[in-house]
């Protein structure tokens, strides 16, 4: 178990230079602003979540693969849809995610 979610961080950590190198090449904020979260969920998932300045987007890594998840409009929180998940995040921190085809469960993060 410790091994798979060292590589999930690890995908996560070169997502996130990949990403980084891009958006300085496109000229976008240094990458000191950007926001990782852990979470946990109720039926054992986990997963990391990067958000970053100027950038609308969530970029997630679960199940040992990248997703970008749009902004979608939501009456509270945040909402994020795409590739066959959506994450909404509430305004305490806590979310919620749904992906391949499972209910919807609860996150907390770690």
């Amino acid at each position: 178990m410790r091994a798979r979610n060292a590589m999930v961080v690890h995908k996560a950590i070169r997502h996130a230079v990949l990403f980084i190198a891009a958006g300085g090449l496109a000229g976008l904020s240094s990458a000191s602003a950007q926001t990782f979260n852990s979470y946990r969920c109720v039926d054992g998932t986990r997963f990391v979540v990067g958000f970053y300045p100027h950038d609308s987007r969530a970029y997630l890594q679960l199940d040992g693969r990248p997703i970008t998840l749009r902004k979608r409009l939501a009456f509270s929180g945040a909402r994020y849809s795409g590739g066959g998940v959506i994450m909404v995040v509430n305004q305490a921190g806590g979310a919620t995610i749904r992906h391949l085809g499972r209910p919807v469960t609860a996150c907390e993060p770690t």
